[in-house]
């Protein structure tokens, strides 16, 4: 039992490993034996989570910066993570987010939304998964063997107000993990799969204002989530760990195509 769980001296790429959720995910990572390779734009950042994580364990992580909307870097790293370590056990995508632009104020409406932001939040948030993916997943594709773990979102299931950008690109999200997940395994390797998660609601810094006061009571969207939340608690970011621990595991060697609520209940509370 204990070696299907095993990602001792696995290799996974982690985009948005700076992140709340994402660094919790790289740390817990590397507290189980893999070694992580951190993407991002922000170098400082990067640097910064990379000598945590090697204080934890020596060289235990890596960082490049790169764009995951840039097809040419993405190509670059690829080579690179070949020559430099020779395989890639898997991919977590975890870079996304909104912005306020493309975030509506409980006083607006639709007609109020900042298309542009709204087309920013569409590409990281779905482009910045399917980039990495198609040309990452090449690696594991030659090798035969690897495991792809997606971020979608309560907001790709149901309306949630204010955040018609973000909804879309999960929702794309969703049928991106299925597809892909059909292709590697019918024309590569049965060995080959993608899967998602779809956090509920996880306290970070994009979405604090979003949902507590400064004086850490709840906002009146945030007392809505806990309300129709059947666990009546946010989620700690510690709480997707295990599941990317799984999705990732061989554990997990029959599973392909799925994805996963980790939320409290609230995707199967009707509200009655």
């Amino acid at each position: 039992m204990n070696s299907l769980f095993s990602i001792v001296n696995k290799i996974y790429v982690l985009s948005g490993g700076t992140g709340s959720l994402g660094g919790s995910i790289a740390t817990y990572l590397v507290d189980n034996g893999a070694t992580v390779l951190l993407l991002g734009r922000s170098q400082d950042k990067l640097k910064a989570k990379c000598q945590e994580l090697n204080d934890l364990r020596s060289d235990s992580a890596h960082f490049f910066v790169v764009d995951v909307l840039n097809e040419s870097e993405l190509k670059s790293l690829k080579e690179t993570i070949m020559t430099k370590f020779g395989k890639l056990d898997g991919l977590v995508n975890l870079a996304g987010g909104n912005i306020p632009g493309a975030t509506l104020t409980p006083e607006q409406t639709i007609y109020d939304i900042k298309l542009e932001d709204t087309q920013k939040v569409l590409d990281i948030n779905l482009m910045g998964t399917v980039i990495p993916t198609i040309v990452l997943s090449e690696i594991m594709a030659d090798q035969g063997y690897g495991s792809i773990v997606n971020i979608s979102s309560m907001a790709a299931k149901q309306t949630i107000s204010r955040v018609l950008g973000y909804s879309m690109a999960k929702a794309g999200v969703d049928i991106f993990t299925k597809w892909m997940a059909n292709e590697l395994a019918s024309k590569f390797s049965d060995k080959l799969r993608v899967n998602a998660i779809a956090p509920g609601f996880f306290i970070g810094n994009q979405n604090r204002k979003l949902l507590t006061n400064e004086d850490g009571s709840y906002t009146n969207r945030g007392e809505k989530i806990i309300a129709n939340t059947p666990m009546d608690r946010f989620g700690d970011t510690s709480e997707l760990n295990g599941m990317v621990h799984y999705l990732l595991s061989d554990a997990a060697s029959f599973v392909t195509g799925s994805v996963y609520e980790v939320d409290g209940g609230f995707s199967s509370f009707s509200g009655v």
